[in-house]
């Protein structure tokens, strides 16, 4: 049996096979998914998982170079951006229009879909190299 903190196959094998600037979404129950991007459901009722817990998840698993999100979690969800603040540390955070952030979706290698019903609370990971930057 794995060790690691991560044991959700789906979600395991995507970060896996991640390479320098892929993108992995975390997503609300509510974002809506390109069919043509691959889904990783972990909703399974409201609230179940937290897209904190799913982050901090993730982010044991991860490297991250930098995130985006959509500027309108700033106004209608800022304990989210928190959140996302303490979690990526000096990680940069890009803001766009929330439909910019739908379209950037489209390129993501999987969207993660939480059971998490905060508006926006929705980030895109862009995947780093170990070893080289933060």
């Amino acid at each position: 049996m794995k060790k690691t903190t991560l044991i959700n196959p789906a979600l395991s094998e995507a970060i896996a096979s991640l390479g320098h600037m892929d993108r992995l979404v975390i997503a609300d129950a509510g974002l809506p998914i390109p069919p043509e991007t691959r889904r990783i459901d972990l909703a399974l009722t409201k609230g179940i998982p937290t897209f904190a817990d799913t982050l901090r998840v993730v982010l044991s698993e991860m490297h991250v170079e930098s995130a985006m999100i959509a500027e309108e979690m700033l106004t209608v969800s800022p304990h989210v951006y928190e959140l996302l603040r303490t979690a990526l540390r000096d990680i940069p955070i890009e803001t766009m229009p929330h439909t910019a952030f739908k379209e950037q979706t489209r390129s993501a290698r999987a969207v993660v879909r939480t059971g998490e019903y905060t508006p926006y609370a929705n980030v895109i990971l862009v995947s780093g190299v170990w070893g080289f930057g933060s």
